[in-house]
């Protein structure tokens, strides 16, 4: 028993290289800059919630929202990755998981939750920026030179350093190697009461119509683990479907609105980018952030399984040999 251990121990140590270390140590290096640009503009008032508050107000709200984000990103890699657990493994040494996986498991309460996680995301990394984003990237920062507060400040190098690493990479990573222990605590058990409050809303739904039609597209049918909607449970879902389409409608109308008059960022900072060219990659740097999340969401979900369940289309199993190499 001891030697397997050991075994399923060393898989998953990493061979220090000095190529290895460098870029540990280079990353941390990295984080440690983005840390105190960032908290140089706090105390500076050159972020929007440290100006019209005070710099403390920004700490403090940017760092909860990044625990809480944290737990987001974490609570998913937990979730999405233990179904093929069996609960009674840790229905008495995990209480708290076990109630985290028996609301997660209901029914169809996993896409639920993954529809209420991304929301919470988005609305959670809008807060961290609006506490840590400069106002102006152009102004003096410690004294750094136009190139430095250009990649940092103006390209957001610093912003994206400090939010993924404290907020998305690190839990992400520990979450998926300890899936039981992460939500082992009531404020997973919150975090997820909360996701599925802002999916039951009905915000989100019009994501529900895609997937029904993609699914009539492909003539694959909708796995599902609840009944077919009849009656009021009908009438709610595709009520709530409705009033999804029309938030969509008016923001991307807001928006695309926005782009072609040239009243948002790109125009101000890059005013040489066609306006054509902003409305493109919009819908292209959307498409990519959209591939990346459902590929995140099917690696968690295919970490657990045996290599003969991975699949079989050849991209698939291509992918796999790739990514658990």
């Amino acid at each position: 028993m001891s030697d397997e251990k050991h075994d399923a121990d060393a898989s998953h140590d990493v061979q220090l290289t000095p190529f290895t270390l460098f870029r540990y140590v280079a990353s941390i290096g990295m984080l440690i800059f983005s840390i105190i640009i960032v908290g140089a503009l706090m105390f500076t008032g050159n972020t929007r919630v440290a100006k019209e508050t005070s710099p403390f107000v920004a700490l403090i709200v940017c760092i909860l929202a990044l625990v809480w984000l944290s737990m987001i990103e974490g609570q998913q890699a937990s979730l999405v990755g233990l179904p093929p657990v069996d609960p009674d493994l840790y229905k008495d040494s995990h209480p708290l998981t076990y109630k985290n996986a028996a609301l997660a498991f209901k029914g169809d309460n996993l896409d639920r939750y993954l529809m209420g996680r991304q929301f919470m995301v988005l609305l959670v990394v809008f807060v961290i920026n609006q506490c840590s984003s400069p106002l102006d990237p152009k102004v003096d920062v410690l004294g750094f030179s136009s190139g430095v507060k250009f990649v940092f400040l103006d390209i957001g190098l610093a912003m994206i350093v400090f939010t993924c690493i404290l907020g998305q990479l690190t839990t992400q990573v520990n979450a998926s190697h300890m899936m039981i222990d992460y939500i082992n605590n009531y404020f997973a058990l919150f975090t997820l009461y909360t996701c599925m409050v802002v999916e039951f809303s009905g915000i989100m739904h019009s994501s529900y119509l895609i997937q029904n039609i993609l699914s009539a597209a492909s003539g694959k049918p909708i796995i599902s683990n609840e009944p077919p909607r009849e009656g009021a449970t009908f009438a709610f879902f595709w009520g709530r479907v409705l009033m999804s389409l029309a938030i969509l409608g008016f923001c991307l109308a807001v928006t695309l609105v926005a782009l072609l008059n040239g009243d948002t960022s790109v125009s101000v900072k890059y005013p040489g980018i066609p306006r054509g060219l902003a409305v493109f990659l919009l819908f292209f740097f959307m498409a990519v952030v959209g591939m990346l999340e459902g590929m995140q969401i099917a690696f968690f979900a295919v970490a657990k399984l045996p290599a003969s369940e991975r699949g079989t289309s050849f991209f698939g199993r291509k992918t796999c040999d790739l990514l658990f190499k």
